[in-house]
């Protein structure tokens, strides 16, 4: 078996501006100060926007947005977030990937969000979250 090698990840400098951005609008489903409605959430999203889960199933945009709503409708609770490792990659005019790692509480998962930029602000496109299996 080959043995288990992380890949080296490095931002452009080109597009750290863009980084730094987008580190402050990814946990936007967990952070109220930047939104708490279904309208908040809905203008965040591609109108095709889906996400797989750590569970690895597929939700709809429809289903997120239903969640989310759920979430604020009662007291927030704050989800005690740390999130490391970010790393921005252009994919395309005004498409990016971002990938970081989240841990909440016990649990260690990687993320990786496309996001476009709009003419008026960043839209999320898609979302992965995966459990990491430590051994």
């Amino acid at each position: 078996m080959l043995p288990y090698i992380e890949p080296t990840l490095v931002t452009d400098s080109a597009i750290l501006d863009v980084l730094e951005e987008l580190r402050r609008c990814e946990q936007m489903f967990h952070r109220p100060e930047l939104g708490t409605t279904r309208a908040d959430f809905d203008n965040m999203m591609a109108s095709d926007f889906w996400e797989v889960g750590a569970s690895g199933r597929r939700y709809s945009r429809a289903c997120v947005l239903e969640v989310l709503e759920l979430r604020y409708a009662g007291e927030y609770v704050d989800d005690q977030l740390e999130a490391t490792d970010f790393h921005c990659r252009r994919l395309g005019d005004d498409v990016y990937l971002l990938t970081y790692t989240l841990f909440q509480s016990e649990r260690k998962t990687r993320r990786s969000t496309i996001w476009q930029r709009t003419e008026t602000d960043w839209k999320i496109v898609f979302h992965q979250g995966t459990v990491v299996q430590d051994s």
